[in-house]
């Protein structure tokens, strides 16, 4: 999995390629961990996420606990199959997807 962060003055955007699983959630993990203490809002770019499992929706929920007290996220270019994901797992219910 490929990592592309950039600040938009407090507004972090995280794009992410390839499979977000159990072998690459920790590296994402980490990264998020230490970009989101100056960061007022995360938007997530998954325009070339291919696959996520149930450890990176584990980090997903992680990352909207902390910037739900601060300006929120959201996940935006979401493909077929990772949508399903969010759908069968309540996520869509949860997480601000465009």
């Amino acid at each position: 999995m490929t990592i592309k962060k950039k600040m938009n003055g407090t507004e972090l955007e995280i794009a992410l390629e390839g499979r977000l699983d159990t072998m690459t959630a920790p590296e994402l993990e980490a990264e998020l961990h230490q970009s989101l203490d100056g960061a007022q809002s995360l938007v997530l770019d998954f325009s070339k996420l291919e696959y996520i499992s149930s450890a990176g929706l584990r980090v997903l929920l992680s990352a909207h606990k902390v910037m739900s007290g601060k300006g929120g996220m959201k996940v935006t270019h979401v493909n077929e199959i990772v949508q399903e994901v969010f759908e069968v797992t309540g996520f869509a219910d949860i997480l601000t997807i465009e």
